[in-house]
């Protein structure tokens, strides 16, 4: 892109001062323009079919909806809009959604700026933008074993202080049923231990309180 042609990009984040901070930096960009911000989700699914940005920088703690969400949605209805993701969450499990949702980028936001810049150009060219920081969270937990829904919804209810009889009668599940299943869970997580197992799944971002 050109400066007569540059790369146009929308920035989500409910932050105004990393919104402020971001657009600050990025005009110096001859090759890049922001066109346009959101606060949340809602908003971000409003304006950017409207605008149809080259990219979308997107922060994946929004105060609405996941914006994993977000990039799912717009991308399964236009491959126009590209999306990277700035964010603090640093769990593979975020990582991994955000990249199945549809994100050709990832970065965490204390990454330097040249970093952002470079990854804007990356995606805009069609390719994906994975620095090796980000690639590590990933490996760290290769090959993926991913939870059940039902599995899921046990470790949250672990997570919010539930004991396993106590969660049998709010799934309608025997309680040997559950205690199977969380005996999977701490495999799948390889954890020593029901405490362990929610420290490991709230650190990967399996999970959230």
């Amino acid at each position: 892109m050109t400066k007569s042609n540059p790369v146009t990009v929308v920035l989500v984040d409910d932050h105004p001062v990393v919104r402020d901070g971001l657009e600050s930096m990025l005009t110096t960009e001859s090759d890049i323009q922001i066109v346009g911000e959101a606060q949340n989700g809602g908003e971000a699914l409003e304006i950017i079919p409207k605008l149809r940005p080259n990219i979308v920088i997107i922060d994946l703690m929004l105060p609405d909806m996941d914006g994993a969400d977000v990039i799912r949605t717009i991308s399964s209805a236009s491959s126009d809009t590209r999306f990277i993701v700035l964010t603090s969450l640093a769990g593979d499990e975020q990582i991994y959604r955000a990249l199945e949702a549809g994100a050709r980028g990832y970065l965490f936001k204390d990454m330097a700026r040249k970093q952002l810049v470079i990854a804007i150009r990356t995606v805009q060219q069609g390719q994906r933008y994975i620095p090796a920081e980000v690639g590590s969270k990933i490996a760290e937990t290769f090959p993926r074993m991913d939870l059940t829904f039902r599995e899921l919804e046990i470790l949250e209810m672990i997570a919010g202080g539930l004991q396993n009889k106590q969660i049998a009668p709010k799934l309608n599940l025997a309680e040997t049923t559950v205690n199977s299943h969380v005996c999977r869970i701490l495999e799948k997580l390889n954890a020593s231990d029901r405490t362990q197992a929610v420290t490991i799944a709230l650190r990967r971002g399996i999970i959230r309180l």
